[in-house]
């Protein structure tokens, strides 16, 4: 093999390893917010307590059958809840941390309150990595209400809003989430 082929080689190869570490990136992911730091997004420790009593933890007016939690922020590759999506849910307030980024690096979290199968309130809390995040999620959270609130869960996905489509996909991703924790089993 010549010094030219073996470059050529060299060359794909290294192209090859690099798409394969890239491929990945920026895929969003979303997890419950189901324990003790759920809703933890840097206010005051009195807001997080406040928070921690009525938006930070996840619940669908039952307890599990054993009474244990799963803590799924330990699993940073759990993208989903361990339970099913059945179509039907329970009414309550749940929260979901979506992460997104070329690396992950920003994430929102995402509280829903569900009653009659409908969501009927939404808000946003932005973790930016950078300004222009910031930008992007501030925006986000500014227009989501008007485009989920009233409408039934089920099915329920945002298009590209205020110019934000990784939050967007973060979202939607926390969504399904939220669907899983929320299904009546």
């Amino acid at each position: 093999m010549s010094a030219s082929q073996s470059n050529a080689v060299k060359v794909i190869a290294l192209s090859a390893a690099s798409l394969a570490l890239l491929s990945a990136c920026g895929e969003p992911k979303a997890t419950p917010m189901d324990d003790e730091y759920a809703g933890n997004s840097g206010e005051s420790v009195q807001s997080q307590e406040d928070k921690s009593n009525t938006e930070g933890k996840a619940t669908d007016n039952t307890a599990n059958s054993d009474g244990s939690t799963k803590n799924h922020a330990d699993d940073k590759n759990s993208t989903t809840s361990d339970k099913k999506d059945t179509g039907n849910y329970a009414d309550g307030d749940y929260s979901v941390n979506g992460q997104y980024g070329p690396v992950g690096e920003d994430t929102i979290d995402v509280h829903l309150t569900i009653k009659n199968q409908n969501v009927t309130a939404v808000s946003i809390v932005g973790h930016p990595f950078t300004s222009i995040s910031k930008k992007h999620q501030n925006d986000f959270a500014k227009a989501v209400p008007d485009a989920v609130v009233g409408k039934p869960l089920k099915d329920l996905k945002v298009d590209k809003l205020a110019g934000a489509s990784w939050t967007t996909e973060a979202f939607n991703k926390a969504l399904d989430v939220a669907r899983q924790e929320a299904s009546v089993q």
